[in-house]
């Protein structure tokens, strides 16, 4: 396939419209046919109808944005190993003092706000997947980055690129996944300098929801750009955003030279920056959720608008990650009440700021998917949907504080993410969802279970788990008595052998492996 210059969107049928000078029928017709996705049915991302719970008044929100604004003023922040960068501040007004960089009170914050999205699409390779981030919209993304696996059958292992492959086809298989995520596991079978041309290949291949880019090095990134050129089209990604991309601080207050340098190559390509520090309170943050705030918030103001300096408009994605920690071990803890104030607390921030948030998931410590996996998870969960987080990273999977991606706990997380997704909608105050009808139907002394009302709602009424078990003690004795990670564990198995992959036009796939194999033959294998 030839790159050129006069790509155009994807049309609605899933394929690419014709090229200028080219008619729309045979191979071309047959081309948007190959594009199309397959039959699942999916959803697309959630438009919350309740209203995000604020935690903050008006006056800790001015004192925390205030806070921030002195930390960017008189502190400053580090901006290491990247002289282009610190070139590029000096040049929008900032105090740069060797790698140290004091930001004028409200630069910032009037960057971001001049030219930055308040809501942005990020467009699948089949439309029919293609999320908006940001608003009123949530979309869940599966774990990211750990560098083991584990499954009942083998136990706790490091991850392979099957096993990516593996994590890509569920995340495209189960339904409450809006998002094929970014680094699934880490396939440590692969060299490191040449493994993100197949984990990018295998989220275009074996997936046609949206995806996100490698930022191990700036000539990574580069490299995801260019293999979404040849998906999408140089100019459809010019313009649009088909790529978003985790960009984290390394906290407290440093910016190093291999996230600078992936932000520029994504900001210029105008493709989305999730802007995050990562942060462990007690050790890379103060312990106070209000010291955390303030340092999350002054980090990512500076990192988005700094992709403001590099492209007006690039869109860019308020992040924040923040854990407690055992102040006896060290170890960062999850579902603790703490990191949950401070999710709210920047929720409210992203909102007056105007840009889409990240934060949340299904964060635990547990060692496999136990009682402790599941009430961590959903204490971290439950304040994501009530906060109103627009991007939802680790929303499936996560295990071990994020040193596992665990398929059990993908499909007991993916059955929470559904239950959600139904909490999020509301109550219907339609004439329908009034139900009067049923009311006067069944009248004093009766019951529902014949009336109309029910027969016409009885197969959608309530959020059905594929799941739990809900039968009698006998049943579930008789069907093996299996607990829910054993069920989890047929579950994944059983998609694995139904996944059927998403077509794609021949002439895409063959441009994107000669592009892979050109790049893996320019450089040795190396493990850095």
């Amino acid at each position: 396939m030839t790159l050129d210059d006069t790509s155009v969107p994807p049309d609605p049928s899933g394929g690419r419209a014709s090229r200028r000078g080219r008619g729309t029928g045979g191979g071309a017709e047959a081309r948007r046919s190959a594009r199309r996705g397959g039959a699942l049915t999916q959803a697309r991302h959630i438009v919350r109808t309740l209203r995000p719970v604020e935690i903050l008044s008006e006056e800790g929100l001015a004192l925390i944005e205030a806070n921030a604004d002195t930390v960017l003023e008189e502190i400053g922040l580090e901006f290491r190993d990247d002289a282009e960068a610190l070139e590029i501040l000096r040049a929008n007004g900032a105090d740069v003092d060797g790698t140290r960089v004091h930001f004028p009170r409200g630069l910032c914050r009037s960057l971001i706000q001049a030219t930055a999205p308040a809501t942005f699409t990020q467009y699948a390779r089949n439309p029919e997947r293609s999320v908006e981030i940001g608003g009123n919209a949530t979309v869940f993304a599966p774990v990211y980055g750990p560098p083991f696996v584990r499954d009942l059958d083998h136990g706790r292992r490091y991850a392979t690129i099957e096993d990516f492959r593996n994590f890509v086809k569920l995340a495209y298989s189960l339904p409450n996944l809006h998002h094929s995520g970014g680094t699934v596991c880490e396939p440590v079978d692969l060299p490191v300098n040449k493994r993100h041309l197949d984990m990018v290949a295998s989220h275009i291949l074996y997936s046609d929801k949206p995806f996100m880019g490698s930022v191990t090095a700036p000539e990574r990134a580069a490299d995801t750009v260019d293999m979404a050129r040849i998906v999408f089209g140089t100019d459809f990604v010019d313009q649009n955003c088909v790529l978003i991309s985790l960009i984290n601080a390394n906290s407290p207050m440093v910016w190093d030279g291999t996230m600078l340098g992936a932000m520029k190559v994504y900001a210029r390509a105008n493709q989305a920056c999730i802007v995050t520090p990562f942060i462990l309170a007690g050790a890379m943050a103060p312990v106070t959720a209000a010291g955390v705030l303030t340092q999350t918030l002054a980090e990512s103001l500076a990192g988005m608008a700094f992709a403001q300096m590099v492209r007006p408009g690039a869109p860019v994605v308020f992040g924040s990650f923040a854990s407690s920690m055992s102040m006896q071990s060290g170890a960062p803890t999850f579902g603790t009440p703490e990191p949950a104030l401070v999710l709210y607390g920047a929720a409210q921030l992203a909102r007056r700021l105007g840009v889409p948030f990240r934060s949340g998931g299904s964060l635990c410590g547990s060692k496999i998917p136990d009682a402790q996996a599941a009430y961590e998870s959903l204490n971290t969960l439950m304040p994501t949907m009530m906060g109103g987080v627009n991007f939802v990273l680790h929303a499936a999977g996560w295990l071990e504080g994020g040193l596992v991606s665990s398929y059990e706990k993908l499909i007991l997380d993916a059955d929470q993410l559904g239950i959600q997704q139904a909490f999020a909608k509301g109550i219907d105050l339609s004439a329908d969802g009034q139900a009067m009808s049923a009311l006067r139907e069944v009248g004093p002394g009766s019951h529902f279970l014949g009336c109309a009302h029910t027969q016409a709602h009885f197969q959608t009424a309530f959020y059905r788990s594929p799941v739990a078990d809900n039968n009698s003690f006998e049943q579930w004795e008789a069907e093996g008595a299996k607990d829910a990670a054993e069920r989890a564990n047929a579950i994944w198995k059983r998609l694995l052998n139904d996944y059927q992959q998403p077509a794609i036009d021949p002439a895409i796939a063959e441009a994107l492996d000669a592009f892979i194999q050109r790049k893996k033959a320019e450089v040795p294998d190396a493990n850095y």
